[in-house]
């Protein structure tokens, strides 16, 4: 017989009389949920099934090709008779010896087999199994995720010295997968027990730890006998508390450095390049001179004795220089041996999960309240109108402020972008001379941003009232925004400029404040973003900064300066774009410095403003490098804006890095 005839329905049927369950097993198969589809793998469930049902009262052919492969000549040959030697390659005399009929046995062999297919049938298509087997579902977060959930089981505690790049730390612990949390280093005890850490980051400072009252870590946090890092001051407060000595360095490094490995610790594990040499960034005066007992020295440089230290039976280790910063190309990996090499934790902290646990908890503060979001169409308060929106739906109003002080025409794309794309209620506010009359006269930055901040919670309270039971107000404070604030959790750091969304609101405003985004990096925001469904060009639009073109004209904030750098700007976005330099740079911008200089345009004399170009690369905004555009590219953006800018007659480029300069002039 042929290969099909061995699986032929008509001998099914005929010699089985199985047609009344070959019916029903149909019909179940066909009765499956319309949601789910029959799919391959139950075809195949189904093939085998009828395979094994497929038995006569002689032995099954198929049966013999797999009791031995070699006799694969029989599916090719006319169908044997019953009770003769079924394989060719087989003598006839020797088939009874090999393969004797036995119509008992092969009739037990049938029942049996018709029994157990069955059952195995009923099994595999069951509605039971159907739904716990077959029916994709979304993992969902439980609604009552908390700070004890499993995707933050494993957590690490930074403890904060004062140093501008901590919270950097925490997001690099993040980054890894693992969950952490920052305090001030002067935290109770009694919180660091609660808080159960798998390990302790200590950060940097700027204090000396030799000078009298300079800070110091809580004892408890040698006790809990578990990992230990020590960043900068971080390490040489830990060195100090241990019995060693930290000394004040001849020379102090700042900037690129280059360390030498000399013992291959759990913390520095394949972190060296072939001649055992690492590339990071330093920022430091002191330095550590004698090490407690059980240290060792695992790295130096020419003018650090200790650039990194271990005692590996306590699981304490101690870096002199920054692996948090991009500027440290190993430092996400050293931070990564830490959390899960040395402290064991494993990768749940996820943007999936953030945007589940942040959407609970935005359901559970708001409830059914009204809320109001001060719209400036910029990554953050986007990715927040998002979140809300997908949270409490229409219960969110924006309200976009026209200060006088955006870029060109930008007022109208940020109400065609979110009309088009989100389809929010969004209201528009114009506020241009409002704004410009409160800064008349003002020329101090730190004064100028505080003067737009109340403005702007102002006209949120205005617009605010004019809607019914408005009780919260959402804002797009992330964690840059906090830092350079010297907001943190009871933080120390040394305040560089203020923000007009950091903080409480005025006494007399009855808003309680939403920000969802507030322990978040930008590339954690522009993550967070796309997983919500946002478009590109929404979340990889450069940063604006809050106050506007308030702290990029560095004086007196005029309609008239304002029109000059709104000018310039765009024709700086429109040549980085047209060479593709602007995804090329994280941040790029014009700036207005308010001091004239003389040109020559044709045959005249011009005497007129000057405008800096700024462009850098970056991707934290906690450190950042002027972006090397092309020589020929900085002509034709300078030779345009003097030729269509009559009031300009210089540009010039700015080339600075962070730190020590800020990426914003003010």
């Amino acid at each position: 017989m042929t290969f099909l005839s061995v699986f032929s329905p008509a001998r099914f049927f005929s010699e089985f009389r199985l047609y009344k369950k070959a019916l029903f097993f149909l019909l179940l198969v066909i009765s499956t949920p319309k949601k789910q589809p029959i799919n391959v793998y139950r075809l195949v469930i189904l093939f085998g099934l009828v395979c094994i049902l497929h038995i006569n009262h002689d032995r099954p052919a198929w049966l013999d090709f797999f009791l031995d492969r070699r006799k694969t000549d029989y599916l090719f040959q006319d169908q044997a008779k019953p009770n003769e030697c079924r394989v060719s390659s087989v003598n006839n005399n020797d088939c009874e010896s090999i393969f004797p009929p036995s119509p008992k046995y092969n009739l037990i062999y049938t029942k049996i087999s018709i029994k157990i297919s069955t059952s195995f049938f009923f099994f595999f298509f069951s509605k039971t199994f159907h739904k716990n087997c077959f029916k994709k579902r979304r993992k969902k977060i439980p609604q009552n995720l908390t700070m004890t959930s499993d995707i933050t089981q494993d957590r690490i505690l930074i403890l904060d010295f004062g140093s501008q790049y901590t919270q950097l730390i925490a997001r690099r612990v993040r980054e890894a997968g693992v969950y952490s949390e920052l305090y001030s280093y002067d935290i109770d005890e009694k919180v660091i027990i609660d808080f159960k850490p798998s390990g302790i980051i200590l950060s940097g400072g700027p204090e000396s730890v030799y000078l009298e009252n300079s800070p110091r870590a809580p004892e408890i946090v040698f006790k809990l006998g578990i990992p230990i890092l020590g960043i900068c001051y971080g390490l040489q407060t830990m060195s100090e508390q241990l019995g060693g000595k930290v000394s004040a360095g001849i020379v102090r490094e700042f900037g690129y450095a280059e360390i030498v490995i000399e013992k291959e610790d759990k913390l520095l594990s394949g972190l060296g390049d072939e001649n055992g040499k690492m590339q990071v960034w330093m920022s430091h005066g002191d330095k550590v001179s004698e090490l407690p007992e059980g240290f060792i020295i695992t790295s130096s440089t020419p003018s650090c004795h200790v650039s990194s230290t271990s005692n590996e039976d306590m699981k304490y280790y101690g870096v002199q220089f920054h692996p948090e910063v991009t500027h440290t190309p190993n430092g996400v990996q050293l931070i990564s041996n830490f959390v899960h090499k040395i402290c064991g934790c494993g990768n749940l902290w996820t943007v999936a999960h953030i945007i589940d646990y942040r959407i609970e908890q935005l359901k559970e503060q708001i409830g059914d309240e009204q809320v109001l979001l001060g719209l400036s169409g910029g990554v953050d308060s986007s990715v927040v109108a998002a979140l809300l929106h997908k949270a409490i739906g229409d219960k969110l109003t924006c309200v976009f402020v026209d200060t006088g002080l955006l870029r060109l025409n930008e007022g109208n794309q940020v109400m065609e972008m979110f009309a088009k794309n989100m389809g929010i209620r969004v209201i528009r506010v114009d506020a241009e001379e409002r704004f410009l009359t409160a800064l008349s006269g003002v020329v101090e930055p730190e004064t100028k941003r505080k003067i737009i901040g109340r403005e702007f919670i102002n006209v949120f309270a205005e617009e605010g009232r004019k809607l019914n039971e408005v009780k919260y107000l959402a804002q797009g404070t992330i964690y840059p925004d906090v830092i350079e604030s010297a907001a943190i959790k009871g933080g120390k750091a040394h305040v560089i400029k203020s923000h007009h969304n950091v903080g409480g609101l005025p006494d007399d405003l009855k808003f309680e404040l939403v920000e969802p985004l507030r322990d978040l990096f930008k590339d954690e925001v522009r993550r967070l973003g796309t997983s919500l469904g946002l478009p590109h060009e929404m979340l990889y639009r450069h940063p604006f900064p809050g106050p506007g073109l308030g702290v990029r004209i560095l004086a007196e904030v005029k309609k008239e300066y304002a029109d000059i750098l709104r000018i310039a700007d765009d024709i700086f976005m429109q040549e980085l774009r047209q060479s593709g330099w602007y995804d090329k740079t994280s941040q790029a911008f014009a700036v207005f410095l308010p001091i004239k200089s003389v040109g020559v345009v044709g045959d005249g004399r011009r005497y007129a403003w000057v405008i800096s170009l700024r462009a850098v690369e970056t991707v934290d905004f906690m450190t950042a490098r002027f972006a090397h555009l092309p020589y020929d590219l900085v002509d034709k953006i300078s030779t345009r804006i003097i030729n269509e800018i009559p009031d300009v007659s210089r540009v010039v480029y700015d080339i600075s890095s962070k730190p020590p300069a800020t990426i914003e002039w003010e």
